[in-house]
């Protein structure tokens, strides 16, 4: 559930880049729908991952399906596709990621 509320809000933060000329209200509304149904995914996501991990180890988790969510969207949306400095900097970041569950 954590990893799919990440892709709406991906898709809120980034879709209407797809239409740059679409009135910028059309955009926000739009967004702000996305977010709901992004919030009806990670509010109960947020509450079941409670039982069993820490608030650090649940915001580490959506950290890396956000930006997992990201490379997904600017990819299929965009054709994006991320370059070796890219991965490499996301590697680190799930590297740092690691670290959290490390400690607990």
């Amino acid at each position: 559930m954590l990893a799919g509320s990440n892709i709406f809000m991906n898709l809120a933060w980034y879709g209407h880049l797809k239409e740059p000329n679409k009135a910028l209200w059309m955009a926000v509304l739009g967004s702000w729908a996305l977010a709901f149904c992004e919030y009806c995914l990670a509010v109960p996501a947020n509450r079941i991952g409670s039982k069993a991990y820490s608030l650090a180890q649940l915001k580490t988790m959506q950290e890396v399906f956000s930006l997992a969510g990201f490379v997904l969207v600017a990819w299929a949306l965009f054709g994006q596709k991320p370059g070796l400095a890219q991965l490499a900097g996301f590697v680190l970041i799930v590297a740092g990621a690691a670290l959290i569950f490390k400690g607990n």
